[in-house]
């Protein structure tokens, strides 16, 4: 299995990927919506704003994780949102998933990368180094449904403090539904 950062010549499949595994695990119309915003992420993001890190075995993309840029125009750091992340359900439970994530985020510390958030199960994303953070350390771009999930982690020698001010996503990203 490699790992790989280029994902312009594959991005039908990894749109297929995000869909049948939503589909798989949340049911049809979950798989839509992700598969849409992925769709959008990857059309519309500028290169600079997004991180695509896929799994690849046998020539198929088995897992793909996403980040794209989080933006706190009165705080310096860089920060970047990790989401949505995909494995392919076949692979699920083989440690696949924080093998990418950690790849992912070994990648984006090499890049000068700051902090990364996500939005999920604490009981996953804990294992590559999430914690449990509140708005008052990062404002999310949306009202969360679930604030539990806001979860966050420095990629520098630096603890997490409190970002300034509020916070901008990509604007795949700055709907109400996905938060």
């Amino acid at each position: 299995m490699d790992f790989s950062n280029t994902y312009a010549d594959h991005t039908d499949d990894i749109i297929d990927l995000f869909t049948s595994t939503f589909t798989a695990s949340e049911g049809a119309e979950e798989g839509a919506l992700i598969g849409q915003l992925v769709r959008t992420i990857l059309a519309t993001t500028a290169r600079d704003d997004m991180h695509v890190f896929s799994a690849i075995e046998d020539g198929a993309i088995i897992g793909t994780i996403i980040f794209t840029r989080l933006t706190f125009p009165k705080d310096s750091r860089r920060v970047f949102l990790l989401s949505p992340v995909a494995i392919a359900t076949t692979q699920q439970g083989k440690g696949l998933g924080q093998n990418l994530l950690r790849y992912g985020l070994d990648a984006l510390r090499d890049a000068g990368v700051d902090v990364v958030v996500t939005y999920g199960d604490i009981n996953f994303y804990a294992k590559t180094g999430f914690a449990q953070i509140g708005t008052e350390i990062a404002q999310p771009p949306q009202p969360l449904s679930y604030p539990e999930g806001w979860l966050g982690q420095s990629l520098t020698a630096a603890p997490l403090t409190p970002l300034e001010g509020p916070s901008r996503c990509v604007a795949a990203f700055d709907k109400p539904d996905y938060w």
